[in-house]
């Protein structure tokens, strides 16, 4: 399972939180895939070959209830869970796979570790650049300036075939290619 945290909702579309959203999106429509609601879960999932897609529409600090429901459902083993994250500690554009470890401080991925009750959660972090000093909260909550947007769609690029990195060659290739550029 690939899984993009965002919020759910218009007015969050195109905020820094929801890249993964964005890049699940995109994965989505590369594969033809059309996401579907089920009344199982509080997310939308795509089936893309072998591989499901799921945007949880809990919000994103609760992200961990509904992807656990989907996992169990489809029987999928939390290491087989690819996590797509937006990240401040990154620099904007920057991607970073991980096979496992903590939140980082963020709450969409510490309700999955706690859900899952396991860090060897793979995860792909995005970079979305340092707050300015105003907050962390509005940051994540905005939308991209202007100057920073071809960056932001080179990253979801980027992104994508990353994750198609993972499903062909496996975590350990794409990590090896992605996070050093």
């Amino acid at each position: 399972m690939v899984a993009g945290l965002g919020n759910p909702g218009p007015e969050y579309a195109t905020t820094r939180h929801n890249i993964g959203f964005i890049v699940a999106d995109q994965l989505a429509a590369q594969f033809g895939s059309a996401w579907e609601k089920s009344t199982k879960w509080d997310a939308l999932t795509a089936k893309c070959g072998e591989v499901l897609l799921a945007k949880p529409m809990s919000f994103i600090n609760r992200s961990g209830y509904p992807l656990l429901a989907v996992a169990q459902f489809y029987k999928i083993d939390p290491r087989e869970v690819l996590v797509m994250l937006d990240d401040m500690a990154l620099p904007l554009g920057r991607l970073r796979l991980r096979a496992s470890g903590g939140s980082g401080g963020h709450n969409g991925l510490e309700s999955i570790i706690i859900q899952f009750g396991i860090e060897e959660i793979p995860r792909l972090r995005i970079g979305i650049g340092e707050p300015p000093r105003a907050g962390s909260i509005d940051y994540v909550l905005s939308r991209f300036f202007e100057e920073e947007k071809p960056i932001v769609r080179s990253a979801i690029d980027r992104a994508v075939e990353a994750v198609k990195c993972v499903i062909d060659n496996g975590l350990v290739s794409a990590m090896n290619t992605f996070n050093k550029t």
